[in-house]
This record gives C-alpha cells, sequence and structure tokens, in this order.
C-alpha cells in the first residue's frame, strides 16, 4: 500500500505560534524557531517516500517545491485534523500525519512508519509524545480520522484518548516511537539536542538565550 505524508502546520506569524515560548522569547523570536522546526520537518518529509507530500496549513504559508497544499479547516483541532485525513485522500493509499513540533524526526523513521502502516496487520500507527499527546497518525483508511472529532486535544491524556478511540473503532493500532515535542522553552533546548548538525532548529535556539 502506498502512503502519503501529511504536515499540519501554522505559518510562523508571532503572535500565532509557539506563544508558550514567550517569556524568555519573545513572539518574533518564537516565530523564528517555529519556522525553523517547520523547515526541519518539511525536509525529512521531502527525503522520504511518500505517493504525494501535502502541507495542511493554517494562514498562507506556501507549500514547499513537489508538494500539494490544503487550507485547513473546522473550528476545533480535533475538527481540523479529521478534514486534514478527509480532504487529502487519495484513493489507494493511506495517510500519516505529523506536525511541525516534532523536527528532530527522520526520514528514515517516517519510512519505517509509512512501511509499518501497509502491513496486512495495521490499520494505524500511532506515535505518542513525552507530554502526553502524540506526533504522527497514520492511517490506511484516512476517513477513520472522523474519530478524532471527539477526543480533546491539548491535555496530558490526549494520546491515550486516541488510541482508545481507534481500538474502539475496531481499528489495529501499531506503536511508533514516543517523541518529545516543542511547547515550552525547555523542550526547545532538548529537542535541539536531538537534531542533525545542519538542523535550522539547531541554529535558531542555539541564538536564544540560554
Amino acid at each position: 500500500m502506498s502512503v502519503q505524508l501529511l504536515v499540519l502546520a501554522k505559518t510562523p506569524v508571532p503572535g500565532r505560534v509557539k506563544t508558550r515560548l514567550c517569556p524568555p522569547c519573545t513572539p518574533d523570536q518564537a516565530a523564528v524557531v517555529a519556522a525553523a522546526a517547520l523547515a526541519d520537518t518539511v525536509a525529512a518529509v521531502t527525503a522520504a517516500p511518500a505517493a504525494q507530500r501535502c502541507l495542511v496549513v493554517d494562514g498562507d504559508q506556501p507549500a514547499p517545491p513537489g508538494w500539494t497544499r490544503m487550507t485547513q479547516r473546522g473550528a476545533t483541532l480535533g475538527e481540523r485534523l479529521a478534514h486534514a485525513y478527509a480532504d487529502t485522500r487519495m484513493a489507494g493509499a493511506g495517510s500519516l500525519l505529523i506536525g511541525m513540533d516534532t523536527p528532530q524526526v527522520s526520514a528514515g523513521l517516517l519510512a519505517g512508519a509509512a512501511q509499518r502502516l501497509g502491513e496486512d496487520d495495521t490499520d494505524a500507527v500511532l506515535g505518542l509524545a513525552e507530554d502526553g499527546g502524540w506526533w504522527a497518525l497514520g492511517l490506511r483508511n484516512p476517513y477513520h480520522g472522523e474519530v478524532l472529532r471527539a477526543v480533546p486535544t491539548s491535555t496530558r491524556e490526549t494520546g491515550a484518548l486516541t488510541l482508545a478511540a481507534l481500538r474502539a473503532h475496531g481499528l489495529r493500532v501499531a506503536a511508533l516511537p514516543t517523541l518529545r515535542d516543542v511547547d515550552t522553552y525547555p523542550d526547545a533546548h532538548a529537542v535541539a539536542r536531538l537534531c542533525r548538525a545542519e538542523s535550522h532548529f539547531a541554529s535558531a535556539v542555539a541564538g536564544l538565550a540560554a
């Protein structure tokens, strides 16, 4: 089974992204960090094998070369996630969605996730985040993203509740590695240490006050 890769992102506008970095960051600094995280995420997704790559974006951020672009829709994050899967659905392909908060992600990790999703005993793959959320969710049938509408987001139980909702829907879920995502200032420095030497994110974080 082929798999398309989706990146759910916000346009890096000061005051609208990475607000939990402020303080000590200024809104402008937080936007620079967010833009760098998105750049690293895009680089990893571009390097990973995929049937298609799509930026599902809030705002006017353009799609990278060779990608498609879809505007987010929905009043809540759960609705936007459900629409992201449904609006980008490709016949005969599964969808693996990640956000822009794990710039340490690699093409190899994404390729492994897509391969696992293509196995006959798997309907979904879920990568939990250390803070209780999740960083990646792959679905063989993207319409199963509808279950996300009822899952509370941005809580320490979001990952567990997502897993429970998928299983309650009868889906066989395989686990991906747990990653730390970037929400707070300490997160930013911890994740930067996990990034590649050429990472835009690591460079942006190094430019912040210690």
